[in-house]
């Protein structure tokens, strides 16, 4: 008699006592357990087995799930599904079918979710049995996640495996393929695709393309192939940076980009391998999310991050980018700069190793070449400079130079123009106070060279005889040859400090007296200085220019010149003098005015240059018929004309969306001196866009910009054609606008209708375009009708977009709504609610009706006797005070009411009651790793302060934590619970809360925290009968298995001859056993080995030695040596292996004359030599040595043939002669390898037979590679028949297998090719 159970829900399940046999027997196939019910089956009948049972799935999370079995057994078994942890009876989840062409029953999982990841179990049944199979299911889960997710979630977790331990399984990218000869990098393509078009030139250079012309037809298409996936996925994509290495130290690259779900995974592949990344900025890897922009970081990026980096959403690739990390240092560093304002600043260094061009960047961005900053690079590549042009103060700042990960900063400092000015002054002023010196030093040595010679001069006749007697007091010098009578020059200007020094003494020495007026004392003005001078200017052709200084004094005059040549306002300029400042204007500039102006005034003089430019330039009214957009219609043509001036030589460019424009069958340009036209020819819908004309030379750039508007019909409306209602009498309809309205927007949609079975479409005809959606009363109940949509605006009418048949006046009643449920219950009132239906049946749900059914009859009453309930609420009043109820609710909709919902638990009409007490005597009554089994007694009721308990909660929390989670959503009626999913190891703490309709009790917990582990055991091992000796070949597995029995889990170690086991032993542990395995053995690999089992309880030991070793090689030539009469002395070389097998011995055997059968005459020797006594004369013995050990005995060495005469009787016997058989053999095969194809994920055996003396040594290859140690393959050799196992064909287990055996008489070889089957 046995009691068996049947899974039926997750908390019940239906024990049956049948009065039979369970006997449990293995099938043929691995993993499946039969159960068979009788003991004796009848003639024809078997119990259900797996012909194919279901093998393991892993698949990504959203995808479909499939388990598929194949059974047999007479009669045919009914197949069922059940998990570990959970039901497979939701119909939206799981959906089970038999596939009668193919006879297999499928499990299909419409679309998984990480918490379905379980283990599935497969049930055929029938009377004489039931076999069970199982397989997992692993979910991949991989991509960023927000944290909200989880946080929304009110309902509490009802596994805590979910909980407290989570694995994710990773995927691997396909990787590109590598670059062929002759071929185009796919990297370079992948880049290409994403990068935005100014990026393309330097894309192409980095991998040697410096004409990618050619690649833009094949980019294009692969570019809108890759458009149709992100679409799927991504709403907008723009802005996507490649990766650089930024200043702050961390590599980036950003994208902005606005998902159509939030939800959807963002994968990372570097190399095609997964890379895990979170939201902390702290992470190797991480992602900053702000608004619709993200920025993907690599902290402190080193040589092995470099690689072709590649972001996914979903399965939509959206971008690729490489990082390269080249092996590059800085031999000269980037300087600090100052400038001034307007002037150029250049920053410049020097590579150890040539690259193609490095990042320029300042603290928040990096600088691309344009009209604002200058990048050059050297022809050698090691030399990189930027120039910043046109300094400004908002230039000021820091600038870094990045080359791979090598970073060097410097500043810039621009100081104002001002200070410029001032110290240009101030150095012009020094310059001239140094002249002024210089020519004052002159004419004293001059003067007191001339001073001697006065008489020659022509003054009045004084003048001549005047020396130089007061020199040394005048201020100016008196020049003899031109002196006037007075003896003074005044067209010399001198400073007063600077006198003729000496000039006592010379009087002295010369002794000369002068008849002469004195010069008296006096001190000569230096003149105008200029307080700020004129400064160079730069002006376009047709613009005002203006040159100005400031002098020292408001009186003093000066005059203009251009060129040396003096101006005056007749020459076009107008010259102004306000008060010391001076200015000259040139109202409208031309080409000749560019020259050297000079100002002078009292011997002063400053100098500039007027630089006159000729930027291109576009008339205003010109410019404004330009922009205007260009409206046309398709297939039309359109065109552009912008007249422009400016100096040659000119280059003109055209854009459209960025896109150069040029010269083609369907693009005209034609560019004179002055004028540029752009006609595009036959115009379609995708042409429409923004039309750029770029207008360069060498003083400026100017650009015009215009839009281009292709009208066309609109594209088909976009599908599907959802069914809002389906009545009686009506059909209502939607669909989604066209994806492209043409230019215009959509007028009018127009619908069509055909009846299903007829050939005739019928025009409904139109309806505004601002709704998309069309109710059709017209129909006849019980028909089908299929109806065609097409868009319309002022350019035309679109193709259809046809729907699939719809049902009209088909009867479609609504389904259930939830069980309603009790918001509070008095004696004369209950209060209820409930949710609508999933399914309202096509049409719009007008109300319910609410049934009640009083406890202990069957009949339900209508509650709602005027009319249904419009509301999902209700009060019901018609109650009887202390009675029961149950409460069901049916939807009603056009059809009519569906089916009532499942009843509400029951009810009692009475006032509410009070929370219960504590529940007593609460004790643990078993427990395992991840299960507590808990019981209690129910509080007692006390009247007016504690009510009955209805049910209970049971409450955990893990030490660490400081919230409580409930096990059950619903209370349970009994006074007993098991607390599944726990952590092994882990403490929690455990309390029980009684609870009714008037709230929940305090609760009741243990005073100590309860710890997830069976009752201490001491650690034992079960298997009495377990070798503590092994003997192995060489060359072949070794495997042990250790049972134990230790509570909790042990710590569990291995050792050979006291120290820890080499690397190449595999070790596997588990809670009940420990495995040992070495794949391929050698003798170094003998030895004793321990193992120790330790726990907090105790520990225990065990030993067992494993002898590695082969078939001993026989020993040396035999010798004979007779001493006494009637023994023999046998000596022999010993084997080769006595050195290597301390356990080798020698066994001798011996064969007379007169039986003629060989005898064992010693055994266990561990010497050379023995004596062998009882030797007849009269006979001729044969003897025979072996050397023997653990495997077995050796092949013999022979002595020769020993014989003593017999004295007595000259008898002969003639002995016919004997010939000794030699019974080794080469190694062949007798069973060769055979070809196989193998089913993708089951087992598959390899076999052959062999034979060959000695046994020959078996090696297997696949593609060439040795298997003998790869732990995937299950390699027997028993009896010369070698099988190799693959546990799981896989598509990389297919190619050529071989098995090669060797002795020392020779080689053979056998090999095959396995095929995987899909």
């Amino acid at each position: 008699m046995t009691v068996y159970y049947e899974p039926h829900t997750a908390e019940s399940y239906w024990y049956v006592l049948v009065l039979t046999v369970a006997i449990k027997k293995r099938s043929r196939v691995p993993g499946v357990m039969i159960t068979q019910y009788v003991e004796e089956l009848p003639v024809g009948k078997t119990t259900p087995d797996f012909t194919r049972k279901p093998m393991s799935v892993t698949a990504q999370e959203g995808k479909k799930g499939f388990f598929k079995a194949m059974v047999s057994g007479e009669p045919a078994p009914t197949v069922t599904w059940g998990r570990n942890k959970g039901e497979v009876d939701d119909p939206q989840i799981y959906k089970t079918r038999y596939d009668e062409r193919a006879q297999e029953h499928i499990l299909e999982i419409l679309q998984i979710k990480p918490d379905q990841a379980d283990t599935y179990k497969c049930f055929a049944t029938n009377e004489y049995g039931m076999a069970v199979c199982s397989a997992a299911l692993k979910v991949i889960e991989v991509g960023f996640k927000k944290k909200a997710q989880a946080a929304n979630t009110n309902e509490p977790p009802q596994d805590f495996r979910k909980m407290l331990k989570k694995t994710v399984v990773v995927s691997r990218k396909k990787k590109l393929p590598p670059k062929t000869e002759g071929e185009i990098d796919p990297k370079l393509l992948e880049l290409l695709i994403n990068a935005p078009k100014k990026d393309y030139e330097k894309i192409c250079a980095d991998f040697g393309v410096f004409d990618f012309r050619w690649l833009l037809k094949r980019l294009n298409q692969l570019k809108k192939e890759r458009a149709d996936e992100q679409a799927k996925v991504v709403e907008q994509l723009e802005n996507v940076k490649q990766i650089e290495v930024k200043p702050n130290g961390r590599a980036e690259f950003s994208l902005d980009m606005k998902l159509q779900d939030p939800n959807c995974a963002i994968n990372l592949y570097k190399d095609g391998e997964p890379v895990p990344y979170d939201d902390d900025e702290n992470s190797k890897h991480s992602l900053k999310k702000t608004g619709t922009k993200y920025v993907f970081s690599i902290k402190d990026p080193q040589p092995e991050d470099a690689g072709f980096y590649q972001l996914d959403v979903e399965d939509a690739n959206v971008l690729a980018t490489d990082f390269q990390v080249p092996d590059v240092d800085f031999i000269a560093k980037i300087k600090d700069v100052k400038a001034f304002e307007s002037e150029d600043a250049i920053f410049q260094c020097v590579l150890s190793t040539p690259l193609n061009r490095i990042t320029w960047s300042k603290e928040d961005s990096s600088l691309e070449h344009g009209d604002k900053y200058e990048i050059t690079v050297s022809e050698d590549k090691l030399i990189h400079t930027l120039r910043v042009k046109d300094c400004k103060i908002a230039d000021d700042g820091a600038y870094y130079a990045i080359a791979g990960i090598t970073t060097s900063s410097a500043s810039l400092k621009v100081e104002d123009d001002l200070i410029k000015l001032a110290l240009e002054q101030q150095a012009k002023l020094q310059k001239q106070k140094d002249d002024l010196e210089a020519a004052r030093r002159a004419q004293s040595e001059k003067d007191a060279a001339d001073a001697g010679d006065g008489r020659d001069g022509s003054g009045d006749g004084t003048g001549g005889k005047t020396g130089g007697k007061t020199g040394g007091k005048t201020e100016g010098k008196t020049d003899g040859d031109e002196g006037d009578g007075d003896g003074t020059n005044k067209n010399l200007l001198t400073d007063g400090d600077d006198g003729n020094k000496g000039d006592d003494a010379d009087d002295k020495k010369n002794k000369r007296v002068r008849t002469g007026p004195l010069i008296p004392d006096t001190v000569t003005d230096c003149g105008v200085q200029f307080v700020s001078g004129l400064s160079d200017t730069v002006a376009n052709v047709g613009e005002r220019a203006e040159l100005s200084c400031k002098l020292s004094s408001e009186t003093s005059e000066g005059r203009w010149y251009k060129d040396g040549k003096l101006l005056t306002n007749e020459d076009g300029v107008t010259i102004i003098k306000d008060g010391a400042c001076h200015r000259l204007i040139i109202d409208c500039c031309k080409k000749d005015d560019a020259a050297v102006y000079r100002f002078e005034a009292e011997g002063r003089k400053s100098e500039a240059t007027l630089h006159i430019q000729d930027p291109p330039k576009i008339d205003a009214d010109a410019l404004g018929k330009f922009t205007k957009p260009i409206i046309i219609k398709a297939g039309e043509n359109a065109e552009w004309k912008l007249p422009f001036s400016g100096g040659a030589p000119m280059n003109i460019q055209w854009y459209r969306d960025d896109d150069e424009l040029l010269p083609a069958l369907n693009v005209k340009i034609e560019t004179s001196a002055t004028e540029s036209k752009l006609r595009l020819v036959k115009c379609q819908r995708k042409d429409g866009g923004e039309v750029k004309i770029k207008i360069k030379n060498e003083f400026g750039t100017t650009e015009a910009i215009s839009k281009l508007i292709v009208l066309d019909k609109p594209t088909p409306p976009q599908g599907p054609v959802d069914i809002i209602e389906s009545a009686v009498t009506s059909v209502e309809f939607k669909w989604k606008p066209p994806k492209d309205d043409g230019g215009c927007p959509v007028t009018n949609y127009i619908i069509d209708r055909q009846q299903l079975g007829r050939n005739k479409w019928s025009n409904l005809g139109e309806i505004p375009g601002s709704n998309p959606s069309y109710k059709d009363s017209d129909v006849n109940p019980g028909r089908r009708y299929c109806y065609r949509i097409r868009a319309k605006n002022s350019e035309g009418i679109s193709d259809y977009l046809q729907s699939e048949d719809i049902p009209a006046g088909v009867l479609r009643y609504p389904g259930s709504p939830t069980a309603p449920k009790v918001v509070s219950a008095f004696k004369d009132c209950i209060n209820l609610t409930w949710c609508p239906p999933c399914d309202t049946g096509g049409t719009k749900i007008v109300g319910y009706n609410l049934e009640k059914n009083k406890k202990g009859t069957n009949y339900w009453s209508l509650v709602n006797q005027g009319g249904p309930i419009t509301d999902t609420k209700f009060a019901v009043k018609d109650v009887i005070e202390g009675a029961a109820y149950e409460f069901r609710v049916s939807a009603i909709n056009l059809s009519g009411t569906g089916h009532p919902s499942l009843p509400c638990d029951t009810v009692i009409a009475r006032d509410p009651m009070k929370p219960p007490g504590k529940v007593t005597d609460l004790k643990l009554t078993s427990s395992n790793y991840t299960t507590f089994s808990l019981a209690w007694t129910k509080p007692k009721e006390i009247k007016g302060v504690e009510d009955e308990p209805q049910g209970y909660y049971v409450e955990i929390r893990p030490i660490e934590n400081l919230e409580w989670t409930r096990c059950n959503a619903i209370p349970i009626p009994l006074t007993s619970y098991n607390v599944h999913g726990l952590k092994a190891m882990a403490t929690y703490w455990v309390r029980v809360i009684a609870t009714n309709y008037g709230g929940d009790g305090e609760p009741q917990g243990f005073d100590n925290y309860i710890i997830a582990m069976p009752p201490p055991v001491k650690p034992k091992f079960k298997d009495r009968k377990m070798k503590t000796f092994v003997v192995v070949r060489s060359g072949n597995t070794v495997r042990l298995n250790i049972n134990f029995e230790a509570s909790p889990v042990p710590q569990i170690s291995w050792l050979k001859d006291g120290i820890p086991v080499a690397k190449h032993v595999t070790i596997t542990n588990s809670d009940k056993g420990s495995q040992l395995l070495i794949p391929t053995s050698e003798r170094s690999d003998s030895g004793i080995y321990t193992i120790t089992v330790k726990n907090i309880v105790g520990q225990a030991s065990i030993n067992v030695e494993i002898r590695v070793t082969d078939d001993p090689k026989p020993p040396g030539p035999v010798e004979l040596e007779q001493n006494i009469p009637g023994t023999v002395t046998l000596s022999w070389t010993p084997s080769p292996d006595e050195k290597r097998d301390d356990r080798l011995h020698y066994m001798v055997s011996k064969r007379d004359s007169f039986k003629h059968t060989w005898r064992t005459v010693a055994d266990n020797l561990f010497n050379n030599k023995f004596t062998i006594i009882n030797i007849l004369p009269g006979r001729e013995y044969n003897f025979r040595v072996f050397a023997k050990n653990d495997i077995g005995p050796s092949p013999p060495s022979e002595s020769p043939v020993f014989g003593t005469k017999k004295e007595k009787g000259k008898f002969k016997v003639n002995m016919p002669e004997t010939k000794s058989f030699d019974f080794q053999s080469p190694p062949s095969f007798i069973v060769p390898l055979k070809r196989r194809t193998a089913p993708q994920g089951y087992e598959c055996y390899i076999s052959c037979a062999v034979k060959g003396d000695p046994a020959p040594r078996v090696t297997w290859y696949r593609n060439n590679i040795s298997l003998n140690t790869n732990t995937n393959y299950h390699i027997t050799n028993v009896c010369g028949v070698c099988s190799l196992l693959i546990l799981r064909v896989g598509p990389t287990d297919d190619g050529e297998y071989k098995a090669v055996i060797e002795n020392k008489l020779g080689t053979s070889e056998s090999s095959m090719t396995l095929n995987v089957r899909e």
